[in-house]
């Protein structure tokens, strides 16, 4: 696992971490020797160790000694680095990937037809929602800045309005908006069905993000 170490840049990890606890309302990192430490207090999520370059050792204490069902692990590592190394106790979940971007202002983009694009902030989080006519979300995604970095969160379309570009409107309004802001690059944790939308925007690969979950002991 050394050879995560060339690619998990901390002050990136950092400023997502700082970002994400404002975008979703949470207690402020706390530091750890070996990362972060966000007490989220969920059910199902009490909570999250952020790690950055996880090792063997590392990843041996964490999970030998956090035994809270519901607490949970964010490793800048691949999960076949990990998988072997977690014990039954803990369940490893979907990859995802953190990616990022350098962000230029630019004009936000119009709402496609038959939609009405709404730019909220509230509390240092940026919301983008794209309406229809009866008011329903049809996409949404919101962001929140940390130094300069904006931390983007939170991105989905519904269902019944899937496959005609309202993603990528979303991301664009965020992207601009945070821009517009003085933000001069955009980070953001991607499942693999967003990383795809994502790359043709132009966002790049950080590291991969292994999450990991305690489902009893």
């Amino acid at each position: 696992m050394t050879e995560v170490l060339k690619v998990a840049y901390f002050p990136t990890v950092r400023a997502w971490v700082e970002g994400w606890v404002i975008s979703r309302n949470a207690p402020e990192p706390v530091r750890e020797p070996w990362g972060l430490r966000v007490d989220v207090g969920l059910p199902g999520h009490v909570a999250r160790h952020i790690v950055a370059a996880p090792t063997p050792g590392i990843l041996r204490h964490l999970t030998t000694t956090l035994t809270t069902p519901g607490t949970w692990l964010k490793l800048c590592a691949p999960a076949e680095a990990v998988a072997p190394l977690l014990p039954p106790a803990w369940a490893l979940k979907d990859a995802e990937h953190m990616m990022t971007v350098p962000l230029t202002r630019v004009a936000p983009p119009q709402a496609p037809p038959g939609y009405t694009l709404a730019v909220t902030t509230r509390a240092g989080v940026t919301a983008a929602r794209l309406l229809t006519a009866a008011g329903e979300i049809a996409a949404r995604g919101q962001f929140a800045v940390a130094g300069s970095t904006a931390v983007v969160d939170q991105v989905e379309t519904a269902a019944n309005h899937r496959r005609r570009g309202l993603g990528t409107v979303i991301m664009r309004t965020l992207t601009a908006s945070a821009a517009s802001l003085g933000a001069r690059s955009g980070v953001l944790v991607a499942t693999a069905e967003g990383q795809a939308l994502y790359q043709t925007l132009g966002w790049t690969l950080h590291t991969p993000v292994t999450a990991a979950v305690v489902i009893g002991f």
